[in-house]
């Protein structure tokens, strides 16, 4: 489902998501693609293999892409329905290629990227990916966090498109192996280039491999307004209104 501005704040309340078309123009796209394509990919936090093409820290390591990917449309629009406090904790990018037959099997995404390990009550297990520091926070703190997907390509079911559970960001921890397919339902969120998906962590997600041979590349930028304890940092943290 298409959401308009008289009704995002409701589908993000009550499904866990929203997807917003016209987010950029075409020429605002291929700067963004650009910047990429001009950024040293020899980095660390770059990861390439068949199936995948990965920047962690995009913003760090692609910082031409800033301006436009936080257009006036964007900056704008979160503003209107989550307000000026909150600020980019996460950004990854993702190229799932033509030929990928790379698939994600439900989860929620239930940690946070922090700058250190740290004994801290409520946080916990701790995970380490490419010398980056994964936690998982009190429930309070992804409750309120929200995720902005930016689609640089059309996609489908045929090319990755997340599926989701609507709703499953009410239910706390929801673990996918109890998930009664007699009672929830499956989502095939499609977004056209240049739009946008607003989704909530704790909003149960997956996406398929590709079968049509076309490109799958999206910016995935995790946000939020908490104060960590003391002693505790965001690995990442960019204001952006």
């Amino acid at each position: 489902m298409i959401a308009t501005s008289n009704n995002i704040s409701e589908e993000i309340s009550n499904n866990g998501f929203a997807i917003i078309e016209n987010i950029y123009t075409e020429e605002e796209v291929l700067q963004i693609i650009n910047a990429i394509e001009e950024a040293d990919s020899f980095n660390p936090t770059f990861r390439r293999s068949t199936d995948l093409f990965a920047i962690r820290q995009f913003f760090k390591e692609v910082p031409k892409a800033v301006a436009t990917v936080f257009n006036k449309k964007l900056t704008d629009l979160t503003a209107e329905f989550f307000g000026n406090d909150f600020f980019v904790v996460k950004s990854i990018y993702f190229d799932k290629p033509a030929a990928s037959n790379w698939f994600v099997s439900y989860h929620q995404d239930l940690t946070i990227s922090v700058d250190t390990k740290l004994a801290v009550h409520g946080f916990g297990p701790w995970t380490v990916k490419q010398d980056q520091f994964a936690v998982q926070p009190p429930l309070k703190i992804l409750e309120d966090n929200f995720t902005i997907r930016i689609h640089l390509d059309d996609t489908d079911e045929n090319n990755g498109a997340l599926k989701v559970v609507p709703q499953s960001h009410c239910k706390g921890i929801y673990r996918p192996e109890t998930i009664d397919w007699t009672t929830e339902k499956e989502n095939i969120c499609q977004v056209k280039r240049g739009g946008i998906m607003i989704m909530r962590p704790l909003l149960l997600h997956s996406s398929g491999r590709t079968v049509n041979n076309k490109k799958r590349r999206v910016i995935h930028i995790e946000c939020s307004s908490s104060e960590l304890p003391t002693g505790l940092n965001w690995s990442e943290f960019l204001l952006i209104n």
